[in-house]
């Protein structure tokens, strides 16, 4: 079953965030991880703080863990950090 990653972000650094965007995608991609959306974002409700939103649709939970915790991304964690605040959100399909 499908699984979303959702991410949201507020830039901190934007020389970061393009440091980190450009390794960040091959791993999604190496991962099973495909873009399906990505941009900006505003809330209209809550306490809601992002600029942007990224969705990446992984064919399995598994999948996605397995991404999020390998080696090759979690070398860019730090590089994350200094760009951005971020909350990373896992979506799963109903069954």
């Amino acid at each position: 079953m499908a699984v979303y990653l959702v991410a949201f972000a507020k830039l901190k650094n934007a020389a970061k965030l393009q440091e980190y965007a450009s390794a960040a995608l091959p791993t999604l991609l190496a991962g099973g991880g495909e873009v399906v959306s990505r941009g900006k974002v505003r809330g209209i409700a809550g306490n809601f703080s992002a600029d942007t939103c990224l969705i990446v649709k992984f064919p399995s939970a598994a999948a996605l863990d397995a991404w999020y915790n390998s080696a090759a991304y979690q070398a860019l964690v730090p590089v994350r950090d200094e760009a951005m605040e971020a909350n990373f959100l896992v979506l799963e399909e109903p069954a």
